[in-house]
């Protein structure tokens, strides 16, 4: 039985990929920062679906620890899944570093730091698959969420070289671009629902990328030709609008 180790487990997002992936007989590695909240999750996984499901502390924002984290999983995972991230507020991280700062590492340094362990350990293996929740916010930068924006589009970018970089050692890596999902951290914002997804949908969606080995995921296709145009605006119409 293939293993899954969740990086991020307490989000909505995350909750709907492990009940996914259990419900296809992954086993299921559960990280997050509060391990004790996600335990009933743990157990949840382990009933409904007969699998094994462990909960394991993880603060993306400590990089010094990840290192030892990943050795300490006795079952090293055959699929990793980085799902953390952090929309923070605009505004506030316009006027604070501390703000800013949060944003930036949890949604990029953090990332990189786990995925570059996860991906030197799976090069060595010559095997396993990476997959990274990144966001269409990083395809242009907007006024609206522009700190937010920058941070995922390293990500994309960071996942784009991984991909390049371990193409050849039978590594896969793949891009999720969700567009709006239905979730405790977007729930102050006004969501269209024709372009919004339920986390059950992107979990589906994941699962499917993976088996097929996609490269970039777009779980909405209207995202891909949205952002296409968006990102085809003149920079000096672009900057006139408020986007």
């Amino acid at each position: 039985m293939p293993t899954l180790l969740l990086l991020g487990a307490g989000s909505d997002m995350a909750i709907a990929i492990a009940r996914k992936f259990a419900a296809e007989k992954y086993n299921i590695q559960l990280a997050a920062r509060n391990a004790a909240a996600i335990s009933p999750l743990q157990q949840d996984l382990q009933v409904r679906y007969g699998i094994t499901a462990t909960t394991h502390a993880f603060d993306a924002l400590a990089s010094d620890s990840h290192a030892a984290f990943f050795d300490a999983l006795s079952v090293k995972p055959d699929l990793t899944i980085c799902v953390f991230g952090y929309l923070g507020d605009q505004e506030q991280a316009q006027n604070s570093w501390q703000e800013a700062h949060t944003i930036i590492h949890t949604n990029y340094t953090g990332a990189v730091s786990i995925l570059n362990v996860v991906a030197n350990h799976y090069a060595a293996q010559q095997k396993g698959s990476i997959v990274g929740i990144s966001s269409v916010a990083g395809e242009r930068g907007r006024q609206s969420n522009y700190i937010y924006g920058s941070a995922k589009a390293g990500f994309t970018a960071y996942l784009s070289g991984l991909r390049n970089r371990l193409f050849r050692s039978g590594v896969h890596v793949m891009s999720v671009q969700p567009g709006f999902v239905n979730t405790r951290m977007t729930q102050h914002l006004t969501l269209p629902p024709l372009l919004t997804a339920q986390p059950e949908a992107v979990a589906t969606a994941v699962y499917k990328g993976v088996q097929r080995k996609k490269n970039v995921l777009y779980v909405k296709w209207h995202w891909k030709y949205i952002m296409l145009i968006i990102k085809l605006i003149p920079e000096g119409i672009f900057k006139k609008l408020k986007l």
